[in-house]
């Protein structure tokens, strides 16, 4: 069975499918600097993955993608601290344009879920 949490015309913010929640791309809020973003794209991942019926010990994948990779430093001082010690998940890290120029991270997690 496949379930969808906060469906709209274009996506679902939430897919759940056998035992795992594949949550849809956070971003910061635009203006701020990459570890402003970095924390709240971490914040809202918090939020997807407490609606999913997860957490951050059950992530699987993460992908994060910087419209800069200079900014790699930055935002890793912000994920390295948010993630739990010793459930670091399988994780990719490059650099893509964004949806828009403002936004300098985006992060899409995968999840084990109840």
């Amino acid at each position: 069975m496949i379930e969808r949490i906060e469906t709209g015309p274009r996506m679902s913010k939430i897919v759940k499918h056998n035992g795992v929640a594949y949550l849809c791309g956070q971003v910061g809020n635009a203006g701020d600097s990459v570890a402003d973003q970095t924390s709240e794209c971490l914040s809202r991942v918090d939020a997807l993955l407490e609606d999913a019926g997860s957490s951050r010990e059950k992530m699987l994948q993460a992908v994060i993608w910087l419209a800069d990779m200079s900014d790699f430093a930055e935002m890793n001082a912000v994920w390295d601290a948010w993630v739990p010690e010793g459930y670091a998940p399988a994780r990719a890290c490059g650099e893509a344009k964004l949806a828009r120029p403002e936004l300098k991270v985006e992060i899409i997690v995968t999840a084990a879920c109840d």
